[in-house]
């Protein structure tokens, strides 16, 4: 399975990368997402370590049951050859209805397929009250004319 655009990135094809993850984290679709992935995929999120698509899978699971409402930006930090960088934001809030904004950066290497076969992610989170909440489209893909990371000042 070939998952475009490959490496070696340019510009447009790193940005169109990033936007296509942030796509798929935003079904908050575990199968789906899981597919943009090396069937033998190494993660690190925070302090969890996550090997294969079958981990990847429950770890989403857990995620997405978590964190409700979750809406996410992703944004090219940079990129060389088959590897990105990324930072991102999302909110969600969980089952008492407290609500929260995670900041981080990954870390992406993507196989000649354009599969991700390593992410390494570092990720704070901040409390906020909901009257703060930045991220209001209506839950799946965020809108081609919604503010990004930097027009939102984070």
């Amino acid at each position: 399975m070939t998952r475009p655009p490959v490496p070696p990135f340019t510009l447009d094809t790193a940005v169109q990368k990033v936007r296509l993850a942030e796509d798929g984290w935003n079904t908050r679709d575990p199968e789906t997402v899981a597919q943009a992935y090396t069937p033998d995929s190494h993660w690190r999120n925070r302090a969890e370590f996550v090997d294969g698509r079958d981990a990847i899978i429950a770890f989403l699971r857990r995620k997405w049951t978590r964190e409700l409402d979750y809406r996410l930006i992703k944004e090219l930090w940079a990129f060389e050859g088959n590897r990105i960088a990324v930072r991102f934001a999302y909110e969600c809030h969980d089952d008492s209805g407290n609500w929260f904004r995670s900041y981080g950066n990954e870390n992406w290497e993507f196989d000649e397929r354009g599969l991700m076969r390593t992410r390494h992610a570092s990720i704070n989170d901040l409390p906020i009250r909901e009257a703060d909440r930045r991220y209001h489209w209506p839950l799946g893909r965020r809108p081609d004319d919604h503010p990004g990371l930097g027009d939102l000042g984070f």
